[in-house]
């Protein structure tokens, strides 16, 4: 019998090809009709958020777009779109985009009623206002499963990479179109696909895991590593593999959403403050080099994500089916052509003490705090040591 555990789920989700199509009603049930909507976008995704655009004004809603975003979003672009969210009346904040686009869209909603900037919200310092913006999730990736999760990430003014949580952040909406991830590049595809295996994999194995955000986190690692990644990394039209992981990625932010991240969340958002590699590819190798050190400490959870991978486990013992986990995720990740190697990024092995200590920084450790095994300095050293000798 688990012990007491919590379990939230967003109040909507909605899913299909072709589903952007509505989002005209979804912001009228919200806002009303005539609405004043942001659309919080990056330009990396200008055509999409120019779709979302055009179907909104068909609707009759007047449409302001909000798209000074980059990769790892900035505190101050969060406060500039609440700048723009109160200056201009919005009544309906529409995020589409990849994670850093929906980060922003929701903390920049929830704060907008306020004065604080974002950084008074940061690593849960202050709680966030009760009153929000309504908002509305439109992914164009399928990793970060940021649509139905309480977190937005984003960097601060002294560069690092720290975390709002709350309540308020929920998504009134999530958007769920697969026909919108089409044009994602094969290398994108299979990053943030692994970004959310990580989410699922870690999400089914921390020491807050339970039975209700197991569900969702083994079956999003059976839909991933069934070949629904690998197809739409090879075939980038498949719509029925693109709307599968898209699944995957939402169940994944469900099922983590409560439980939290572990090492392979720390270290990846050390890796990403040091050298700027890529989110889910950071979580991705960070969590090549410790999932066979962490299934020692919980066998069972492991055994299970190990099935869950799909890895031959019948007629082995508990802790013999959990060390096939980390050679059948290594499997995935060589199928999709993530990169392993950090040599690219500028780190060596002597880097791994800066790594180590970062890893632990007070921005990361609840993610080493909530991971399966006990995370001190010799262990965090030893992790980035095998992480970058790789």
């Amino acid at each position: 019998m688990p012990g007491k555990f919590s379990f939230h789920a967003p109040s909507r989700v909605v899913f299909g090809a072709g589903r952007l199509a509505g989002i005209g009603d979804d912001v009228a049930r919200l806002a009303g009709t005539g609405a004043r909507v942001l659309i919080v976008t990056d330009p990396g995704v200008a055509p999409l958020a120019a779709r979302a655009e055009a179907v909104l004004t068909e609707a009759g809603h007047t449409i302001e777009t909000f798209t000074e975003i980059k990769s790892d979003p900035r505190a101050a672009s969060i406060d500039a779109a609440a700048g723009r969210i109160r200056d201009a009346r919005i009544g309906c904040v529409v995020g589409v985009g990849g994670g850093s686009a929906l980060d922003v869209a929701k903390l920049a909603a929830a704060i907008a009623s306020a004065d604080a900037p974002a950084e008074h919200y940061g690593l849960g310092a202050n709680p966030l206002p009760r009153k929000g913006v309504p908002r509305i999730c439109v992914p164009t990736t399928a990793g970060t499963g940021s649509e139905v999760t309480r977190t937005s990430v984003f960097t601060d003014g002294a560069g690092r990479k720290i975390w709002a949580w709350g309540e308020a952040l929920r998504a009134d909406l999530a958007l769920l179109d697969p026909a919108l991830t089409v044009g994602l590049p094969a290398s994108l595809t299979a990053a943030t696909g692994v970004d959310a295996l990580v989410h699922a994999i870690e999400g089914a194995t921390v020491r807050r895991a339970n039975p209700m955000a197991d569900a969702p986190c083994l079956h999003a690692i059976r839909l991933i590593a069934g070949g629904a990644l690998a197809r739409a990394v090879v075939t980038p039209d498949d719509i029925e593999a693109r709307g599968a992981v898209q699944i995957a990625a939402c169940l994944a932010g469900l099922g983590f959403d409560g439980t939290g991240t572990g090492i392979a969340h720390a270290m990846g958002h050390a890796l990403g403050a040091l050298a700027g590699v890529h989110h889910g590819r950071a979580v991705g190798v960070c969590l090549d080099a410790a999932l066979g050190w962490n299934a020692v400490a919980a066998p069972a959870r492991h055994a299970a994500v190990a099935r869950a991978l799909g890895a031959h486990c019948d007629g082995l013992a508990e802790t013999e089916a959990a060390a096939q986990a980390a050679p059948a995720y290594r499997t995935i990740l060589d199928q999709v052509g993530l990169p392993i190697s950090l040599a690219d990024t500028g780190l060596a092995p002597a880097d791994a003490g800066r790594l180590a200590a970062l890893t632990l920084a007070p921005e990361n450790a609840p993610m080493c705090a909530a991971n399966c095994r006990e995370v001190n300095e010799a262990d965090a050293r030893a992790l980035a040591e095998r992480l970058l000798a790789a």
